[in-house]
């Protein structure tokens, strides 16, 4: 399994940005892409996630109203919408699928930089 994100970039506070994540390896239909991010010195932390089939999410307290998760089964791509972007929101950003059997995610994309700037 290959997770592929990108997207990242430099952005105004306010702003917005879209991620995506290619993943290719395996069949996803019966499971859940997730969304991370990590600041230097700190835990890694959940942003949401998406499941494949169905299409329902969940979001973190702190993303919830800004960001939006979908997918695109077609490409094996799933996006982080990003919008109304805060200073706070800095981080590196990845991407992991949990797969249909396992309970925890199994899979982790590079990472891509997102800088929010004032």
């Amino acid at each position: 399994v290959q997770l592929q994100a990108s997207g990242g970039g430099l952005v105004q506070a306010g702003g917005s940005l879209r991620l995506s994540c290619a993943a290719s390896g395996s069949t996803f239909t019966s499971s859940t892409m997730g969304w991370f991010r990590q600041t230097p010195g700190k835990e890694r932390e959940f942003v949401g996630n998406i499941r494949w089939s169905g299409g329902s999410t969940v979001y973190a307290d702190f993303v919830r109203g800004r960001f939006t998760i979908s997918r695109d089964s077609a490409e094996n791509t799933v996006y982080l919408q990003m919008n109304s972007l805060k200073p706070e929101d800095t981080a590196v950003y990845y991407c992991a699928v949990k797969l249909a059997w396992s309970s925890k995610y199994d899979y982790w994309g590079q990472g891509t930089q997102v800088t929010v700037w004032t």
